[in-house]
């Protein structure tokens, strides 16, 4: 049974008027490690004494609520998809872990397991009105319109890879999807709008293969347009997390990324940090739990907490009531 929480998520305190800092944690790839990373940094900043909440969207295969020591929660966020709630802040269960709730993903309609574009509209503006420090939402694996959007989202882009071919190879996808996805969303004239859905398809006629290339040409069709381009490129940054590194060449990953993307996309990469490949993972992943309870003094637990208290430099510490 869930046990108390000092601060409840899901009853919030008096006079809270900060919103919280989402951190949307996604990859291109299955199986590297978004959810593993998704539960235990919730848990790092819940235990720093920051009000956290989880939520997982990946409808179709979720697993944070058994990542996070929760059975299977009786309402998750398939009601919200289906419209048997509106309230997302209902749906918050509590889990053993003080200050941390959880939005499971269970349950789910395989049939239209996604939800609309208005109501995934409404998931976002209820995310940000959730009273916490810190949401953290774990996204589905691949460039699905409805994961880019959930990524977009975060005040925090995490992005998750291995160090191999195929996952590369689809984080370079999916960040320019998600860039792509981004500019569409920023700009607000139509025929701009149109010529970066044509540049989302890689074999376009006008030859644009890179983010570079369409700001040349929206520069071109829209000076004003283009200022507002530069910006919105500008803010966008993703931060790389390499997952199970076993090698100095694998560390070094992180960095290559973000020289490739620098150069031939014109985009800013962070690389947030690394994790090497533990044993001890793989034991918190057999027992169902996290790394942070089942191995607190594991390498890559330290490797996580550096992060998490990365991503806590943005926050201020909530006074103690």
């Amino acid at each position: 049974m869930a046990g108390p929480l000092r601060s409840d998520p899901t009853n919030p305190p008096p006079n809270k008027s900060r919103a919280p800092r989402i951190v949307a944690v996604g990859g291109g790839k299955g199986g590297v490690g978004k959810t593993f990373l998704s539960s235990n940094l919730s848990v790092a900043l819940a235990r720093a004494g920051y009000r956290v909440v989880a939520i997982d969207t990946d409808i179709e295969g979720p697993n944070l609520h058994t990542w996070l020591g929760v059975g299977s929660p009786r309402s998750s966020l398939a009601d919200f998809v289906a419209g048997r709630t509106d309230s997302l802040l209902k749906l918050v269960s509590q889990t053993p872990i003080e200050n941390l709730g959880l939005v499971a993903a269970t349950h789910g309609n395989l049939a239209a397991a996604q939800p609309s574009n208005e109501r995934r509209i409404e998931l976002l503006r209820q995310l940000r009105a959730l009273p916490c420090d810190f949401v953290f939402v774990d996204c589905g694996a691949g460039a699905h319109p409805a994961n880019i959007d959930y990524f977009l989202v975060g005040d925090e882009g995490l992005l998750v890879l291995h160090p191999e071919p195929t996952s590369i190879e689809n984080t370079y996808t999916f960040i320019r999807a998600a860039f792509y996805r981004r500019m569409q969303l920023a700009m607000q004239k139509h025929d701009v709008k149109e010529r970066i859905r044509e540049a989302m398809d890689q074999r376009n006629e006008r030859g644009i293969r890179t983010p570079l290339h369409l700001l040349r040409e929206i520069e071109q069709m829209d000076p004003e347009e283009g200022q507002r381009f530069v910006r919105s490129m500008r803010a966008f940054r993703p931060r790389i997390i390499v997952n199970e590194v076993g090698s100095t060449e694998d560390v070094k990953l992180g960095f290559s990324v973000r020289t490739v993307c620098k150069k031939f996309f014109g985009i800013e990469v962070d690389y947030l940090g690394y994790l090497n490949r533990d044993p001890a993972v793989l034991d918190a992943v057999r027992h169902k739990a996290t790394l942070l309870d089942t191995h607190p003094d594991s390498d890559a637990a330290v490797y996580l907490r550096r992060i998490a208290r990365k991503l806590a430099e943005a926050v201020p510490l909530p006074a103690k009531t």
